[in-house]
């Protein structure tokens, strides 16, 4: 089994940064594209950052220029750089991999594989 677990969230004033981690543990053998996807009350869960095993990210529009992704790949973590945050940066953020583990003899894929999530709150 494998599992992705976040850190890092927290309450923060607007315009102050905040750094989300995620780790993935078990039997990993490949982090394919990592994301951040986050989620405000009322909301649907929305993309925010991702980030291919080649190290190449994209971003939605609302965060771009503000928020910046990346990972190590020897750590097994990606992680989520926000800086000039907003009160609409609120909620919770999670993270979701594409990734590889080995079960036994054999090798799985887990397309969609997510977090429990973190809550980010950004007081104006």
């Amino acid at each position: 089994q494998v599992q992705l677990v976040e850190s890092g969230g927290g309450l923060v004033q607007a315009g102050g940064s905040l750094r989300l981690s995620c780790a993935a543990s078990g039997s990993i053998v490949s982090l394919r594209t990592m994301n951040w996807y986050r989620q405000a009350p009322g909301n649907q869960r929305e993309l925010v950052a991702s980030i291919s095993g080649d190290g190449s990210s994209n971003y939605a529009d609302s965060v771009q220029g503000r928020f910046t992704i990346s990972r190590a790949n020897a750590k097994n973590t990606v992680s989520l750089h926000m800086s000039s945050l907003k009160p609409e940066d609120t909620a919770v953020y999670y993270c979701n991999a594409d990734l590889i583990y080995q079960s036994g003899v054999s090798l799985r894929r887990v397309p969609d594989s997510w977090g429990q999530g973190t809550q980010v709150t950004v007081s104006s």
